[in-house]
């Protein structure tokens, strides 16, 4: 075998091994468009948001709707619904666990910690988006900011 043709069959086998680990995942970007989620947790549409561990799933905001997750009467986060392996996929989408306890995509069956988007469990190395959530008074704001720098 000549050094050119050894040459071209390293490089190829090197690009094809290399480039298997990058597919794994694919966080996609952020919609250019992404107005503040503004939420009134004194409407009865909120209710579930008056108890730790209730939630809400907003549908029209983030990439492909967000959950926005009581953690305490003064905390809340705010999680892309986009989950975060293979996230181009139709049916990468994440919800709150029966127990309340973590959020789970039955496709993959990743599974992420309620606490701060963190893969717990499946194939998923990729934390979910998280998004800023202040509170003023019942007056709860979700903003295009990322909490955790993606």
């Amino acid at each position: 075998m000549t050094m050119s043709k050894f040459t071209i069959i390293l490089v190829s086998s090197l690009l094809l091994l290399g480039g298997c680990e990058d597919d794994f995942e694919d966080v996609p970007l952020l919609p250019a468009d992404f107005p503040d989620v503004v939420i009134n947790l004194s409407l009865p549409a909120y209710d579930d948001l008056q108890f730790d561990r209730g939630f809400v799933v907003i549908p029209d905001a983030g990439i492909r709707g967000i959950i926005v997750y009581r953690q305490s009467a003064s905390e809340y986060t705010a999680f892309e619904l986009n989950c975060s392996f293979q996230s181009n996929s139709a049916s990468a989408n994440v919800e709150v666990d029966p127990s309340g306890l973590s959020l789970v995509d039955r496709s993959c069956s990743s599974r992420f910690s309620v606490t701060n988007g963190v893969p717990i469990a499946g194939p998923a190395r990729s934390p979910l988006r998280i998004y800023v959530s202040r509170l003023d008074g019942r007056i709860l704001t979700v903003t295009d900011e990322s909490a955790n720098g993606q």
